[in-house]
């Protein structure tokens, strides 16, 4: 719910690109999410809630290939910190999740338009996306993890 949240109410919508592109802050509680409760919360966060975005925001046609593509960079960013629970490895994580985000929308892009050269103007703005979550992300995080040990919640999906 809280990568819905931030990706549809926390985000700037690009007058570039082939789709007019998009930057949200939607990775965020992606990030949180996976690297707190492992590889199946943090696919579920990420496919489940910007699946949903672009089906019910008027990029519905996004909606299959977000599915695919942010639900592996959950479960990649929990599957990587699951048993790491070093700083180097979140980094890490978020570093893999930002190489499946820009050639999954490349490639998506690719598929939707029809040609290699249109899907370039997305690139700048998926960056930015993830650049500016990995800040966020890894500011947060340590005093996060923290507090939810102090609460005792060990699961959430």
């Amino acid at each position: 719910a809280l990568t819905y949240v931030f990706t549809a109410f926390v985000n700037v919508r690009l007058p570039i690109a082939a789709n007019g592109g998009l930057i949200h802050l939607g990775n965020v509680p992606l990030f949180i999410m996976a690297i707190l409760f492992g590889k199946k919360t943090g696919a579920i966060a990420g496919g489940v809630g910007m699946g949903l975005f672009d089906l019910l925001s008027g990029w519905t046609a996004w909606a299959p290939f977000t599915f695919i593509i942010v639900g592996i960079m959950g479960y990649v960013v929990g599957a990587m910190t699951e048993k790491h629970d070093q700083y180097g490895w979140k980094v890490a994580a978020i570093f893999a999740a930002f190489v499946i985000k820009i050639v999954g929308y490349y490639i998506a892009e690719i598929i939707l338009y029809g040609n290699f050269i249109a899907p370039i103007s997305s690139v700048p703005g998926n960056v930015v996306q993830i650049a500016v979550a990995a800040v966020v992300v890894l500011i947060v995080i340590e005093p996060i993890e923290i507090a939810v040990k102090k609460i005792g919640i060990t699961q959430f999906a």
